[in-house]
Protein backbone atom coordinates (compact mmCIF):
# COMPACT_ATOMS: atom_id res chain seq x y z
CA UNK A 1 0.00 0.00 0.00
CA UNK A 2 1.37 3.65 -0.44
CA UNK A 3 0.91 6.32 2.08
CA UNK A 4 1.41 10.17 2.10
CA UNK A 5 2.70 10.60 5.65
CA UNK A 6 2.96 14.31 7.19
CA UNK A 7 5.33 14.40 10.65
CA UNK A 8 4.26 17.00 12.93
CA UNK A 9 6.58 19.80 14.38
CA UNK A 10 9.76 18.46 12.34
CA UNK A 11 12.35 21.10 11.73
CA UNK A 12 10.46 23.76 13.95
CA UNK A 13 10.88 23.81 17.44
CA UNK A 14 14.14 22.36 17.92
CA UNK A 15 13.57 19.02 16.90
CA UNK A 16 15.74 19.22 13.39
CA UNK A 17 16.16 15.87 11.28
CA UNK A 18 18.07 15.71 7.53
CA UNK A 19 15.47 13.93 5.28
CA UNK A 20 18.32 11.65 4.42
CA UNK A 21 18.38 10.24 7.97
CA UNK A 22 14.54 10.68 7.86
CA UNK A 23 14.50 8.22 4.74
CA UNK A 24 17.51 5.81 6.10
CA UNK A 25 15.35 5.65 9.65
CA UNK A 26 12.34 4.62 7.63
CA UNK A 27 13.82 2.31 5.40
CA UNK A 28 15.54 0.63 8.05
CA UNK A 29 11.98 -0.13 9.66
CA UNK A 30 11.17 -1.87 6.72
CA UNK A 31 9.38 0.73 4.44
CA UNK A 32 10.34 0.81 0.85
CA UNK A 33 10.40 3.67 -2.11
CA UNK A 34 10.86 6.14 1.43
CA UNK A 35 10.79 9.25 -1.05
CA UNK A 36 10.69 13.00 1.24
CA UNK A 37 9.26 16.09 -0.73
CA UNK A 38 10.34 19.32 0.54
CA UNK A 39 12.46 19.45 4.17
CA UNK A 40 9.35 19.77 6.05
CA UNK A 41 8.23 16.23 7.35
CA UNK A 42 6.49 15.20 4.29
CA UNK A 43 7.29 11.61 3.29
CA UNK A 44 5.56 8.91 0.51
CA UNK A 45 6.34 5.47 0.92
CA UNK A 46 5.24 1.93 0.45
CA UNK A 47 4.29 -0.18 3.71
CA UNK A 48 3.08 -3.88 3.66
CA UNK A 49 0.90 -2.37 7.02
CA UNK A 50 -2.30 -1.38 7.40
CA UNK A 51 -2.51 2.39 7.38
CA UNK A 52 -2.82 2.29 11.58
CA UNK A 53 0.31 0.03 11.73
CA UNK A 54 2.21 2.29 9.59
CA UNK A 55 1.35 5.13 11.81
CA UNK A 56 2.51 2.81 14.81
CA UNK A 57 5.92 2.33 13.39
CA UNK A 58 7.06 5.38 12.30
CA UNK A 59 5.82 7.13 15.31
CA UNK A 60 8.16 4.46 17.23
CA UNK A 61 11.06 4.61 14.74
CA UNK A 62 11.16 8.44 15.17
CA UNK A 63 11.23 8.15 19.04
CA UNK A 64 13.31 5.22 18.71
CA UNK A 65 15.86 7.16 16.43
CA UNK A 66 15.70 10.87 16.88
CA UNK A 67 14.55 10.36 20.64
CA UNK A 68 11.34 12.73 20.62
CA UNK A 69 8.02 12.22 20.82
CA UNK A 70 6.73 11.89 16.91
CA UNK A 71 2.99 11.90 15.53
CA UNK A 72 2.15 11.28 12.92
CA UNK A 73 -1.13 11.64 9.92
CA UNK A 74 -0.72 8.29 7.44
CA UNK A 75 -3.56 8.86 4.33
CA UNK A 76 -3.51 7.08 0.68
CA UNK A 77 -3.00 9.38 -2.11
CA UNK A 78 -5.95 9.10 -3.08
CA UNK A 79 -7.40 10.27 0.07
CA UNK A 80 -4.50 13.26 -0.10
CA UNK A 81 -5.70 14.18 -3.13
CA UNK A 82 -9.24 14.26 -2.63
CA UNK A 83 -8.33 16.43 0.51
CA UNK A 84 -6.38 19.03 -2.55
CA UNK A 85 -9.58 19.10 -4.82
CA UNK A 86 -11.86 19.98 -2.28
CA UNK A 87 -10.20 23.36 -1.40
CA UNK A 88 -12.77 26.07 -0.62
CA UNK A 89 -11.50 28.66 -1.13
CA UNK A 90 -9.29 29.68 -4.54
CA UNK A 91 -5.94 28.66 -4.01
CA UNK A 92 -4.27 30.99 -6.01
CA UNK A 93 -5.47 34.24 -3.79
CA UNK A 94 -2.88 36.75 -4.79
CA UNK A 95 -1.84 37.73 -1.35
CA UNK A 96 -2.91 35.10 0.50
CA UNK A 97 -2.09 31.37 1.91
CA UNK A 98 -3.83 28.59 1.49
CA UNK A 99 -3.37 25.66 4.00
CA UNK A 100 -4.94 22.38 5.10
CA UNK A 101 -5.00 21.47 8.55
CA UNK A 102 -4.79 17.35 9.30
CA UNK A 103 -6.07 16.14 12.47
CA UNK A 104 -6.27 12.88 14.29
CA UNK A 105 -8.92 14.01 16.68
CA UNK A 106 -11.98 15.30 15.59
CA UNK A 107 -12.69 16.99 18.63
CA UNK A 108 -9.85 19.32 18.08
CA UNK A 109 -10.98 20.05 14.74
CA UNK A 110 -14.21 20.74 15.97
CA UNK A 111 -12.64 22.83 18.39
CA UNK A 112 -10.73 25.29 15.86
CA UNK A 113 -13.78 25.45 14.02
CA UNK A 114 -15.91 26.85 16.88
CA UNK A 115 -13.64 29.65 16.20
CA UNK A 116 -14.82 30.58 12.55
CA UNK A 117 -17.48 33.00 13.69
CA UNK A 118 -15.36 34.99 15.47
CA UNK A 119 -12.39 35.52 12.65
CA UNK A 120 -12.16 38.77 10.29
CA UNK A 121 -12.82 37.19 7.26
CA UNK A 122 -10.63 40.54 5.50
CA UNK A 123 -7.86 38.38 7.25
CA UNK A 124 -8.68 35.02 7.32
CA UNK A 125 -11.62 32.18 7.08
CA UNK A 126 -11.93 28.34 8.10
CA UNK A 127 -13.83 25.36 6.88
CA UNK A 128 -15.37 22.09 7.58
CA UNK A 129 -13.35 19.34 6.04
CA UNK A 130 -13.43 15.50 5.83
CA UNK A 131 -11.29 15.40 8.62
CA UNK A 132 -9.08 18.35 7.97
CA UNK A 133 -10.07 22.21 8.48
CA UNK A 134 -9.28 24.52 5.49
CA UNK A 135 -7.39 27.61 6.39
CA UNK A 136 -6.68 30.63 3.98
CA UNK A 137 -5.01 33.46 5.85
CA UNK A 138 -3.62 37.12 4.76
CA UNK A 139 0.65 36.31 3.88
CA UNK A 140 2.41 37.65 6.55
CA UNK A 141 -0.10 36.61 9.40
CA UNK A 142 -0.46 32.40 9.77
CA UNK A 143 2.03 33.05 13.16
CA UNK A 144 0.22 36.11 14.05
CA UNK A 145 -3.76 35.48 12.95
CA UNK A 146 -6.04 34.60 15.74
CA UNK A 147 -6.58 31.24 14.02
CA UNK A 148 -3.37 30.39 13.61
CA UNK A 149 -2.27 31.22 17.47
CA UNK A 150 -5.44 28.85 18.51
CA UNK A 151 -3.56 25.92 16.10
CA UNK A 152 -0.24 26.41 18.59
CA UNK A 153 -2.31 25.28 21.90
CA UNK A 154 -0.58 22.61 23.68
CA UNK A 155 -3.12 19.95 23.13
CA UNK A 156 -3.38 20.31 19.95
CA UNK A 157 0.05 18.68 19.36
CA UNK A 158 -0.31 15.16 19.19
CA UNK A 159 -3.05 15.29 16.91
CA UNK A 160 -2.77 18.05 14.25
CA UNK A 161 -0.41 19.34 11.49
CA UNK A 162 -0.70 22.24 9.10
CA UNK A 163 0.12 22.14 5.22
CA UNK A 164 0.48 24.53 2.55
CA UNK A 165 -2.03 23.25 -0.30
CA UNK A 166 1.24 23.86 -2.77
CA UNK A 167 3.20 21.33 -0.37
CA UNK A 168 0.07 18.80 -1.13
CA UNK A 169 -0.25 19.20 -4.76
CA UNK A 170 4.21 18.63 -4.80
CA UNK A 171 3.67 15.73 -2.67
CA UNK A 172 0.69 14.28 -5.44
CA UNK A 173 2.96 15.10 -8.12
Amino acid sequence: MNYAVLLRGINVGGINIKMAALREALISAGFRDVRTVLATGNVLLESGLTGPETKARIEKTLADRFGYEAWVIVLTPPALRSVVQRYPFDPERDGWHPYVIFGSDARHLAELLDAADALDPAVERVEKGEGVVYWEVVKGRTTDSPFGKSTTKTRYKPTITTRNLRTLGKMLS
